[in-house]
């Protein structure tokens, strides 16, 4: 309430801070005091002038609108009818990512020009460590819906302003952005705070509803009549009975937590099974039926479930189609690039068209072009997967393309038929494809013209069907262009380029870490403690994906059988290292002596990068974008390339 004794006391407060640079200890909210107290220890001043721009460029600002873009559709008619009920009190709408840049506004005229001057327009930052305590930032901090009046603003700037803000949660518990309303503080409403998280929960029950309609949707209500409402619980499920999202009201209803989900079957939550409810909704579509949750509460619910089109028109998909058909959907945690990857993959399945993946070591290559595959027409014949790094040279020819009996010394008697024909009907997966050696993509690009395998040791020429994806860390065009891939090849297997996004760069990590944890330990509720999440989070993970898993198995076989959180303790003494360094982690620049020609470069660059590994032949081929098998070939190539210790 801004009552005169309250503000009496802000103002007691503020002169206490600027007269003895400390915050009070009584006076002020919790929670304006523990902003207070983080914005000091960001290194602001009440009274100065901000120290650096914190605004984003172009380039920044469209990654960062094309990183939230369901966000932001979802948002926009939401925001437009909250303005409508506020805008004759000279304010402004506010939409802010998770990290609080702003990526759309909608205000008053009037009231513009005022906020413009402080920076409330899009592509600013109100981070608490940027711009004290505002709602925007505080809510980030918070994780809570929270109002800021006038002085309670930590910078005096900023003491015009009443702001309300709200955070919005995604399916999985993890936060998606804040949506503010901040105003004159002349014409603040006692009620704003309200308005906003109303409108917040309508903007993340859009988003469930919208990601959820692919999958089973479960509304409830103590009410029937308010099935439908915004105050309605949603939670989604999967088919075969598991809570994987669930929005806050659901979450309240059923007693559950963000860690619950992905890891809680339906009927440890209510008294039906999957298959019973979905047996009385058949029944009654559309109708509400009743439930007991487990505390004993009663509610009602509406099942929502996926339909597809059919020859006898429409059908309810089961679980068999939907793992058939929808495997890429699978592996889906919500981050908009990958999303992007894999509806572009979709729109060319079950067409002659081959697929290049690219991306880092470790960010689910294989993964992502085994879905394909389990989404394709040809999920029932075989998936073929060859390592094009892992083979010796010497044998990567009789593995690919096989061979007659006795084609040469050491040969099965019966001879092979090879990796391209076992995968003839299916797909053939060439990983690392950039370090075949060249005599072998010859090759290889006659059997993609031909679509027929000849095998060593002669005997004819066997017709080949298959659907053809690669994948390789490396730029192609690049190393076509130098000569050390085939430019033929190249055009040949890039029919459709897929590019994966490093772990550091997608903005589902706390869904991600939960589906590994729950997938590395099915029979226990297991998560990450916060602060080591948040570390995590802003870590490098060089080894992307591959590396998170291998931590995340090293620190549950950590735990006691009676603990459930992950903590510093658990964690291998490296990566708390790594964890508490106060810059990402990435790879070393290293500094390489200038040399006469390109070769005596990379054989210097290779014995650098061997020597700062410490004779670690896997972390130096990581260092110089390299598969571990080049590195060693290059080794056995070049004995002055030593990796002593």
């Amino acid at each position: 309430m801004h009552t005169p004794q309250h503000a009496l006391a802000v103002s007691q407060a503020r002169e206490h801070l600027m007269e003895f640079g400390s915050v009070p200890e009584s006076g002020l909210d919790g929670r304006i005091a523990r902003s207070w107290t983080r914005s000091m220890a960001a290194g602001l001043l009440p009274d100065a002038r901000l120290p650096m721009a914190d605004h984003s460029s172009g380039t920044e600002l469209r990654q960062i609108l094309t990183q939230n873009h369901d966000l932001l559709a979802h948002s926009r008619p939401v925001m437009e009818y909250l303005f409508e009920q506020v805008r004759h009190n000279q304010n402004v709408v506010v939409l802010a990512d998770k990290r609080g840049t702003l990526m759309h506004t909608l205000g008053d005229a009037v009231f513009l020009d005022k906020a413009q001057r402080v920076a409330l327009a899009t592509g600013a930052s109100w981070h608490e460590a940027q711009r004290g305590t505002n709602a925007i930032g505080t809510a980030l901090a918070e994780g809570a819906g929270v109002e800021i009046h006038g002085q309670e603003h930590f910078l005096e700037r900023n003491s015009f302003l009443t702001c309300a803000a709200s955070p919005i949660m995604s399916a999985n518990g993890s936060l998606m952005g804040i949506l503010d309303i901040s105003g004159d503080q002349h014409n603040g409403h006692p009620h704003t705070l309200g308005l906003v998280g109303t409108a917040a929960r309508m903007i993340e029950n859009r988003l469930m509803v919208a990601h959820g309609s692919r999958g089973i949707r479960i509304h409830l209500h103590a009410q029937p009549e308010g099935i439908g409402t915004v105050a309605e619980g949603i939670i989604l499920v999967s088919e075969d009975g598991w809570i994987v999202g669930a929005n806050r009201a659901a979450m309240s209803y059923l007693q559950l937590n963000s860690s619950n989900l992905g890891v809680t079957p339906l009927e440890r939550a209510v008294d039906l099974r999957m298959d019973e409810m979905l047996s009385r909704c058949m029944r009654k579509p559309g109708l509400p039926i009743q439930i007991r949750v487990r505390n004993a509460r009663t509610l009602f619910a509406i099942v929502h479930t996926p339909e597809a089109k059919s020859s006898g028109g429409l059908h309810q998909t089961t679980r068999s189609d939907r793992s058939s058909v929808d495997a890429l959907s699978c592996l889906d945690t919500g981050d908009v690039r990958w999303r992007n990857a894999a509806d572009k993959a979709r729109r060319v399945l079950n067409k002659p068209i081959p697929v290049l993946i690219q991306g880092e070591s470790g960010v689910g290559k294989e993964y992502f072009a085994r879905a394909m595959h389990d989404t394709s027409a040809r999920r029932s014949s075989p998936f073929v997967a060859i390592n094009c790094a892992a083979i010796p040279e010497n044998l990567i020819e009789a593995e690919l393309f096989g061979y007659a009996p006795g084609a040469f010394t050491g040969a099965k008697k019966e001879g092979s038929l090879g990796r391209l024909r076992e995968a003839n009907g299916g797909t053939l997966f060439l990983d690392e494809i950039g370090d075949m050696p060249l005599n072998m993509q010859t090759r290889l690009l006659r059997v993609l013209q031909e679509r027929c395998v000849t095998p060593l040791g002669g005997g004819r020429s066997i017709e080949v069907d298959f659907a053809l994806v690669c994948a390789t860390h490396a730029k192609l065009r690049e190393e076509a262009d130098k000569g050390r891939f085939r430019s033929d090849l190249y055009y040949r297997i890039n029919g459709l380029t897929i590019q994966l996004p490093p772990l550091r760069e997608r903005t589902d990590f706390q869904a991600l870490t939960h589906r590994l944890l729950a997938g590395l330990n099915p029979d226990r509720n297991i998560h990450l403690g916060t602060e080591v999440l948040h570390k995590m989070e802003k870590h490098g993970w060089p080894g992307n994906l591959r590396q998170l898993a291998s931590v995340l198995r090293t620190a549950s076989a950590m735990l006691d059988p009676h603990e459930n959180c992950i903590g510093w303790s658990h964690l291998p003494d490296d990566v708390v290292e790594d964890l508490m360094a106060h810059t990402p982690s990435t790879m070393p620049v290293l500094p390489l002596r200038v040399s006469s020609n390109l070769e005596d470069l990379a054989k210097t660059a290779m014995q650098q990068a061997l020597e700062s590994a410490k004779g670690n032949v896997s972390h130096a081929a990581r260092m110089l974008g390299v598969s571990r098998q080049t590195l060693y070939r290059k080794m056995a190539q070049d004995r002055n390339i030593t990796c002593e210790r």
